[in-house]
């Protein structure tokens, strides 16, 4: 069991930036695949940016650029860095964990946390 609990989201101005952080307990997620999804209201979750256990990374084509994953193996966490804000960014952001293992997966999202782009 992995549980993650995201933080740093919040209201910022267009062209602002923020910090998103998932702390994860229960099980070291440098054997994880570590993903950052988003949901606006009305719309399906999508996938932001994805950090895998050897060191690659992917984004959206929407944030290449602007945003940034990274993971800190020793502090459990891993980040999300967005820059260059737009209102569409606007959404609830969510981390996943996951692991394919012999006959299943390993799934595990956090609570979210609400980012709001807005003047």
């Amino acid at each position: 069991q992995v549980q993650l609990v995201e933080s740093g989201g919040g209201l910022v101005q267009p062209g602002g930036s923020l910090r998103l952080s998932c702390a994860a307990s229960g099980s070291r997620i440098s054997i994880y695949t570590m993903d950052w999804y988003r949901q606006a209201p009305g719309n399906q979750r999508e996938l932001v940016a994805s950090s895998t256990s050897g060191g690659s990374t992917n984004y959206a084509d929407s944030v290449k650029g602007r945003f940034t994953i990274s993971r800190d193996n020793a502090k459990n966490t891993v980040y999300l860095q967005m820059n260059s804000l737009k209102p569409e960014d606007t959404a609830v952001y969510y981390c996943n964990a996951h692991k394919a293992v012999t006959g299943g997966l390993f799934d595990y999202w956090g609570q979210g946390t609400q980012v709001t782009v807005s003047s």
